[in-house]
Formats: structure tokens, C-alpha cells, sequence
């Protein structure tokens, strides 16, 4: 186990490249359960956190920050919502929705994104790397949205057995991300995935569906979907 590390919340584990993660009932009492720090991004060890309810970001300039947030947002895709306003629009079938045709657009698409309250991207060089390594190995995906053949929205994440990972998403045009979201989620309904793990709370996932649920029950959940 690699040595700990003092920070105003407790003592945390900092990471070298084979030590296992730490219980997440180790995770510091703070918002969104800070775990462990490590100094390197590999694939390998992005998919040993996710099985164990543990997933990596962080911003420029910083080590690589492991978290295991308690509650837990989360999507069972029959809880779906769709609005009728966004029904229509997608009845209208003015988009065409694509899996892994640029998955290197889009994970470079949502590194550009300004999101409300924060000063730059979380999606860094080492996430570029680590996550298309992991695309590599038909493990990441991405799900786009295009309008006159053009990338106007889309998302990517990682899928493990009947569980898919979200991870982040962007838009050019104002419905692309909803359109992508649902055609993304019905997409991974028929394919047999029984969870989608959304990390944090959000009101744009909330309006989708989504719900909080006891990180322990999400590592019971994740036992449930991941044989693997």
C-alpha cells in the first residue's frame, strides 16, 4: 500500500503504479470522497477504480486525484425521462446519431467545453492518452450527434459488462447533448447495460432520471453487473 499523505480532511493514500486502491470506505469525508493520489494515468488502473466504485479527475497541475463520492448519481436506463418538447425534436429526426466514428473529436470536443464554475478543463493531455488507449481496447466509446454532417454534440465513457461509465459530454448546438444523451441511453438499454454511473449530482441528469443511491449500494450494484 503506498504511503499516506496528510491533507486538511485526513490522511490519504498516495499511489505508485501496483498498489491497489485503498477500501473506498477509506475515502476522505469531504463532498465528493477524495481517495487516493497517484502520479501516472494508466488504463490498466482507470478500469481496476472503476470496478471498485473509484474513478480519476483532477485539474491541470495537479497529480492524478482518485474519488469515490458518497451518495452516488446514478441512471437505470427504464428511468429514462424524456420531455415531450425533446421528444419531438428527436421524432423530427433532423440528427444523426453515430457510435465511435470520432471518438478522438469528441473527448477533445468536451476538453474545450467552459462549464459553469470552473476556470479551465479537467480533460488534460494525460486523460486524452489514458481514455483513447482505452477506446484502443474497445473499452472507451463515444456516442455523437451530427447535423448536416457535422459533430454538433456527443459523450464518451467506458463500458464494463452491464455497467457504463459516463464521463463527460459537449454540444455545439443548444439540443445536441439532450439528443445525444437519450439516443445514448437507449442505445446502451438494448445492448443489456443495467446501470450508468453518472459520478456527481447534476440538474441536467436529475431532469434526465437520474438518482442518488448509498455508495454502498452502488458497489453492490457494480458486484451484480461486472463478472469480469
Amino acid at each position: 500500500m503506498g504511503q499516506k499523505i496528510k491533507t486538511d480532511f485526513g490522511y490519504i493514500t498516495f499511489l505508485d503504479n501496483h498498489d491497489p486502491f485503498p477500501n473506498t470506505d477509506q475515502a476522505l469525508n469531504e463532498p465528493n470522497g477524495l481517495i487516493a493520489i497517484s502520479k501516472t494515468l494508466k488504463a490498466k488502473k482507470i478500469i481496476e477504480a472503476y470496478k471498485q466504485g473509484i474513478f480519476p479527475w483532477f485539474n491541470k497541475q495537479e497529480p492524478i486525484l482518485w474519488w469515490s463520492p458518497n451518495p452516488r448519481l446514478v441512471l437505470f436506463p427504464n428511468d429514462l425521462r424524456i420531455s415531450s418538447s425533446l421528444s419531438k425534436k428527436i421524432k423530427k429526426n433532423n440528427y444523426q446519431f453515430f457510435i465511435n466514428k470520432n471518438f478522438t473529436a469528441v473527448i477533445k470536443h468536451c476538453a474545450e467545453v467552459k462549464r459553469k464554475g470552473q476556470n479551465g478543463t479537467w480533460i488534460d493531455d494525460r486523460i486524452i492518452s489514458a481514455y483513447s488507449e482505452l477506446h484502443r481496447l474497445k473499452m472507451a466509446h463515444s456516442f455523437e450527434i451530427y447535423f448536416n454532417k457535422n459533430l454538433v454534440g456527443g459523450l464518451y465513457g467506458i463500458i464494463i459488462d452491464c455497467v457504463f461509465f459516463g464521463e463527460s459530454m459537449f454540444h455545439f448546438d443548444a439540443n445536441a447533448s439532450k439528443i445525444a444523451f437519450v439516443q445514448t441511453v437507449q442505445h446502451l438499454k438494448n445492448i443489456n447495460i443495467k446501470m450508468i454511473d453518472c459520478q456527481m449530482k447534476t440538474d441536467y441528469l436529475l431532469n434526465f432520471g437520474a438518482k442518488e443511491i448509498a455508495r454502498d449500494k452502488f458497489l453492490q450494484l457494480l458486484k451484480t453487473y461486472i463478472k469480469t
